[in-house]
Order: C-alpha cells, then structure tokens, then sequence
C-alpha cells in the first residue's frame, strides 16, 4: 500500500471520529440542558401547566375547551423524570415519560462517543424511518387518549392558570 492511501485512509477516519465526537458532545449537551431545565422546575400538581415557570403564556388549547392539548403535560412529565419521580411521570403523561427516559439514553451515549469517538448515535438515525415514526406518532396519540381519559374539567385553577 502506497504512502499516500494509508496518509487518506488515516485521515478520513481521524475526520470521521472527530465528527461523532462533535456529534456526541452536541447531543449530550442538547440533552443536560433539556433535563438540567426540567430539574430545575416544580412539577404542577395538576399534571400540566410547570411550562409557566418558564415564563411561555398558559396553553391557549386548555384555555378555550377545558380539555387537554396532545403534548398537554409533556413539561411537567419532564420534570417529575428529572427528579427521580418516574412513576409520577409516567402516570401525569406517558409519553412525556418515555421522552424524558430517551433524553437521559441520548445524553450519555453522547457523552459516550464526545469522549471516545464511537458511532453509537449513528444508530439512533434508524429510529427515523416511517415505521417508528409511525409508532412515535401513535404513542403521542395513545398518550394524549389518556390524557382526555383522565382530564379534572376544571383543574385550570390548580396549574395556575387565570381563567377569565
């Protein structure tokens, strides 16, 4: 093998782990900020509404029908995760459970790549074909069915919100 190909060879795959370590380091910060946030906030009592304490408006769906938006306590899901309450988060809303688990998946299989230049991200690339999609999608729905399911009419007042 000539000096040169080896030389290309080399260099490719020093490109190529310098991109998953960038990749990695990416993700896994993307992450912490996302769960560090959502520790960082009080989960609401009701089960949604903790996205106040970031300072974004009360949802507008709950304002108008009295009735939960599909993401309706992804936020406050969240945080329960954040502080070790899984079962509180699942049950306030399951996906938001499931998403908040993903998100600690992600940020250490970054951490692990930014510090050895794995591909173990490259493999997450898979969970966007059409059939997962599809089955994230019918997750989000089953998800939300639930939380029409279990919906308190009335419980603005307990998250927080002003109702008019």
């Amino acid at each position: 093998m000539t000096e040169l190909v080896k030389s290309s060879r080399y260099a490719r795959g020093r490109s190529e782990l310098t991109a998953n370590r960038l990749a990695g380091a990416g993700a896994a910060l993307a992450c912490a900020a996302l769960l560090g946030t959502a520790a960082w906030l009080s989960p609401s009592g009701a089960g949604h509404g903790t996205h106040t304490q970031l300072g974004m408006p009360p949802c507008g769906w709950v304002l108008a029908f009295d009735k939960p938006c599909p993401t309706c306590g992804m936020t406050t899901s969240f945080a329960h995760a954040a502080h070790g309450e899984l079962w509180a988060a699942f049950v306030t809303q399951p996906c938001g459970a499931l998403l908040a688990l993903a998100s600690a998946m992600v940020f250490w299989m970054g951490l692990h790549s930014a510090v050895t230049g794995s591909r173990a991200l490259a493999s997450l690339g898979r969970l966007f074909l059409p059939r997962y999609v599809w089955i994230g999608v019918a997750l989000l729905v089953a998800a939300w069915v639930y939380k029409l399911l279990v919906w308190v009419p009335g419980s603005l007042e307990g998250a927080g919100f002003v109702v008019p």
